[in-house]
């Protein structure tokens, strides 16, 4: 009974240990984020445009040029991405072309960003057309986007009971009814989780919209989608490495202004999706 009690506690005492290692360097590299940049977060920091070369005035067209990014990668990720998984997980046979597509969506998630960004370069800058633009950049997200999405929904998918759907069938609904008022429904707590994953890794990306958006300095507002944009990723990396001078509580101020644009984002969708987890019945 001792040795059962002794061995317990040092299972314990290893998996608190591996969960300090992990959560402590996170907690650290936040509390540097913030304690070198509240100072340089003020409504002027914020709401501000631009001066003498992005050594001055505020981020305000960075912030935006996010949301749109943000805005464009959801329109076309989201629907494409759960009209895929839904299609895999209920109607698509399992076969080998199956196999090989669910084997390439894997695949797919783990490409390095860059390749996405030379990607989106050829195809939608180049080949398309459409130029160092808003919708190139939020394209070529929308495909880096898709995989984590697509799997994300799929799971959330199998998760709900298959005597949910045969109880719906039994009753005379068809497939697509039984998807779209008894499976959804249910799965939307998993696909939110997903999706704001895929998001939120997006929101973060320099490499892809280097090559598609991004714009050094432009101390004005995007009225097109076809117009370029400056973004809160790719501003971090100009201060950082190609304007001089620059205080370090800018660039910090920056970085902690892209998180608390994250967290807010996480933070609606776990309410979001706690709301409809409360309406689950089993």
């Amino acid at each position: 009974m001792r040795n059962t009690q002794r061995t317990e506690k040092i299972a314990f005492s290893l998996l608190f240990l591996a969960t300090l290692i992990v959560v402590a360097p996170v907690v650290l590299i936040l509390l540097v984020i913030i304690v070198n940049g509240i100072q340089a977060v003020s409504l002027e920091f914020i709401f501000g445009m631009p001066r003498d070369g992005m050594r001055a005035g505020g981020i305000f067209p960075a912030i935006v040029g996010t949301v749109y990014l943000m805005l464009g990668t959801a329109f076309f990720s989201i629907p494409f991405g759960i009209m895929a998984a839904i299609y895999l997980n209920e109607y698509a046979e399992r076969n080998k072309l199956t196999r090989a597509i669910e084997l390439a969506i894997v695949n797919l998630a783990g490409v390095p960003s860059i390749v996405y960004g030379l990607f989106g370069l050829s195809l939608f800058v180049n080949f398309l057309g459409f130029g160092v633009s808003l919708l190139a950049g939020s394209l070529t997200l929308s495909i880096m986007t898709l995989p984590v999405i697509i799997t994300a929904t799929r799971e959330a998918l199998s998760t709900v009971p298959k005597s949910f759907r045969e109880a719906s069938l039994s009753l005379g609904a068809s497939k697509w009814q039984t998807i779209r008022h008894i499976v959804l429904p249910n799965a939307i707590p998993g696909i939110l989780t997903g999706t704001i994953l895929g998001l939120s890794r997006a929101a973060g990306e320099t490499a892809p919209i280097l090559f598609t958006v991004a714009a050094f300095y432009l101390p004005r507002l995007p009225v097109s989608v076809y117009d370029q944009a400056m973004t809160l990723p790719y501003h971090i990396y100009v201060l950082s490495t190609q304007v001089p001078n620059v205080s370090p509580k800018i660039q910090y101020g920056t970085i902690l202004v892209l998180v608390g644009m994250i967290f807010i984002l996480n933070i609606i969708a776990s309410v979001i999706r706690a709301k409809f987890r409360s309406r689950k019945t089993w």
